[in-house]
């Protein structure tokens, strides 16, 4: 299994299948250059198309992409969704990025019961996290 971005819990997405497969099935083999594992209500066949989308960042939070691997948990699926081209998964990462900026900047304020703003937040995170970020090193 390759390495996939842990999308955060607390920022929803949508995961929507498409009518038309991206790649032949024989190729399903080797298909992703990376991608995110996100939650699901739904289980997703490998080789699904799908756009994943992310709400509360607007309408241009959409990517398409290919279910690379479905596991059942307790409660929903945990889905690994691969993308297929450099554009789309270079643009998916910078806005699970922003993802987990904003996830941690939650964090953070729980810790210190206060708000705190995002460019400073944004700054500590980087520090502590974008090596490890953008090598997929410790993610699932």
């Amino acid at each position: 299994m390759r390495q996939f971005l842990r999308h955060p819990s607390d920022m929803p997405v949508e995961l929507i299948q498409r009518k038309h497969a991206f790649l032949p099935r024989q190729r399903l083999n080797n298909i992703s250059l990376g991608g995110v594992a996100c939650n699901s209500p739904k289980g997703f066949r490998r080789g699904t198309a799908v756009e994943l989308r992310i709400p509360l960042l607007g309408e241009q939070a959409r990517y398409s992409g290919v279910v690379a691997w479905c596991k059942k948990q307790p409660d929903d699926y945990l889905v690994g969704i691969a993308f297929v081209d450099e554009e789309t998964l270079f643009r998916a990462r910078m806005v699970e990025q922003v993802c987990q900026i904003e996830h941690y900047r939650h964090l953070r304020e729980q810790e210190l019961g206060q708000p705190l703003p995002v460019e400073a937040i944004a700054k500590e995170w980087i520090a502590e996290h974008a090596a490890g970020f953008s090598t997929f090193s410790g993610l699932q």
